[in-house]
């Protein structure tokens, strides 16, 4: 770890420990005196352990030495022997107390408990720094979860204002370009038929005015005709049978009717003969 990260730890540790110290157990101490008897017993027995050492050092320098001198595989192996016999050694080797003097073993005991005791208010101040921090983290999530939920909610309700508004504006739009339409076509369809009937009565005039026309030229007498309809009520009038009577569509041809253009409309395939009645037509273009 980073001293320095580890430096600013231990701050903050020191901070939350002036803050729960009232809830932490009281520090343990010494009242005991260690008699003189005991202390120079225990220097003897420090004295011992650092010659110890002191063995135990020049042997890894020794050691340290061959494995230079040496190859890299026989260092390996003086390595691995040193290792495998310090495990031996290690593992027939019973732990023995500092001393065996009462007195040490309660100092010794005493401070030990209270090192113990020192890091434990650490861990537990630790705790309970990082136990607050995730509460306030808890409500600073809760609340923002709250926001979102508003905010879904409001997005949600805005949306089917919307979808409804939108609903109701094309389905009243279509009806109006509906409306629109039907009326273009009401208009078209009477500037068809107000066309049709200037070409009609242009190009296909009353049989009688024709016959009148001509017969005054020449200076022939007239004859008496029957009131003859002209091509233009003709087809209005098998038009109507077919959108009246589609079952029916048929028409009978009498005297109203002027021949050539009965003969007209059969020759181009506008009308039919009915099948069984030589007299009866009906429009083949709008039949079913």
């Amino acid at each position: 770890m980073d001293p320095d990260e580890l430096l600013q730890q231990t701050k903050a540790l020191a901070k939350h420990m002036s803050v729960y110290q009232p809830s932490l157990a009281p520090d343990i101490t010494s009242n005991a005196v260690v008699s003189e008897s005991a202390i120079e017993e225990l220097l003897s027995e420090c004295e011992e352990k650092w010659k110890e050492l002191e063995e135990l050092q020049n042997k890894l320098t020794l050691t340290e030495t061959l494995e230079d001198t040496g190859s890299e595989f026989s260092q390996l192996m003086t390595r691995v022997k040193a290792l495998t016999s310090e495990l031996n050694q290690w593992q027939k080797r019973e732990p023995e107390l500092l001393s065996k003097n009462h007195d040490v073993l309660v100092a010794v005991g005493k401070e030990e408990l209270q090192r113990v005791n020192k890091e434990l208010e650490m861990v537990l101040s630790c705790c309970q720094a990082k136990n607050e921090k995730l509460n306030q983290d808890l409500k600073s999530e809760q609340k923002w979860l709250e926001e979102q939920e508003e905010l879904l909610k409001a997005v949600t309700d805005k949306a089917a204002e919307l979808q409804n508004e939108v609903m109701e504006f094309s389905e009243s739009r279509a009806m109006r370009e509906l409306k629109v339409k039907i009326n273009q076509v009401k208009t078209y369809q009477e500037k068809l038929l107000e066309d049709l009937g200037e070409f009609i009565e242009e190009h296909f005039p009353l049989p009688q005015q024709q016959g009148n026309a001509s017969k005054k030229k020449k200076n022939v007498p007239q004859e008496p005709t029957a009131d003859l309809i002209s091509l233009q009520e003709i087809l209005e009038l098998l038009m109507n049978k077919i959108l009246q009577t589609p079952h029916e569509p048929y028409a009978t041809i009498d005297n109203t009717f002027w021949p050539p253009y009965v003969e007209m409309l059969l020759r181009y395939g506008v009308v039919l003969r009915h099948p069984e009645d030589p007299n009866r037509i009906r429009m083949e273009a709008f039949h079913q």
